[in-house]
């Protein structure tokens, strides 16, 4: 099975003043469609990083990133707006709703540069989408006349309507309670289960990692394990070994 996500021998550095910070080191790692994956590790990890460098928001120092098969890592600034405009939905701890907005023109905003679309062709999709997310009364509402779980659920609605082949999530449950957290988590397995998405997300809340079916640690910019959860809903956990990433890779397959 090809993979919707692979990286090569990844290397992201930043420059702190006069220093050198190496946020990842040696990332080689596939992830095969529809799975629902977990991306873990304490703050500082490297987790974020590696969730904008598969969500081409950022680039690698070295190395090289393929969605869908296609080498993104040297690809333009308005080639890349395009893929992510097609290919990659986000998902944010702070939901980032724009707040003149009601919920429907805030699921429709991302389509709004996609050219193939007419205002027909978007009004269907949000309206299917606010369905999904259980919101359809909801569509005139404005950020703040929403609770918590609600804009978040506007978020996820937002990030499914370019129909993407990949959902990348931030902390997602970070800004809500432990019973709606639960709640959205939910609501994203069954998307994910429903039609195929494949989510991947940045966190280090036990939460998330529990509804996963993938899982991927971090550590001080390296891939420290890899697991998968088996039909008894257990988790293999194979140990990374420095350099030897090939075997392990298989087990996200």
């Amino acid at each position: 099975m090809s993979s919707v996500v692979r990286i090569e021998r990844v290397f992201k550095e930043y420059r702190l003043g006069e220093q050198t910070v190496r946020a990842l080191n040696d990332i080689t790692l596939a992830i095969e469609p529809g799975v629902f994956l977990a991306i873990s590790g304490p703050s500082g990890s490297g987790k974020t990083t590696l969730l904008n460098l598969i969500g081409c928001i950022d680039r690698p120092s070295s190395g090289d990133i393929y969605i869908n098969e296609q080498n993104v890592s040297h690809k333009s600034a308005n080639e890349l707006a395009d893929l992510r405009a097609r290919s990659i939905g986000f998902i944010f701890q702070t939901f980032n709703l724009l707040p003149v907005l009601s919920a429907a023109e805030n699921i429709e905003y991302p389509l709004l540069r996609r050219k193939d679309l007419s205002a027909a062709d978007r009004k269907q999709r949000v309206d299917y989408f606010l369905e999904i997310v259980g919101l359809g009364k909801y569509a005139n509402n404005r950020p703040n006349q929403l609770s918590g779980g609600q804009r978040q659920r506007v978020a996820i609605a937002r990030a499914l309507a370019v129909k993407p082949a990949i959902v990348l999530a931030d902390e997602p449950t970070a800004n809500l309670d432990k019973a709606t957290g639960i709640e959205i988590l939910k609501l994203m397995k069954k998307i994910n289960e429903h039609l195929g998405t494949t989510f991947i997300f940045s966190t280090h809340d036990h939460k998330v990692i529990d509804h996963a079916n993938r899982l991927v640690k971090v550590e001080d910019g390296s891939i420290k394990a890899f697991g998968i959860r088996n039909a008894k809903s257990n988790w293999q956990i194979a140990r990374a070994a420095p350099r030897a990433p090939s075997a392990l890779r298989k087990n996200l397959q």
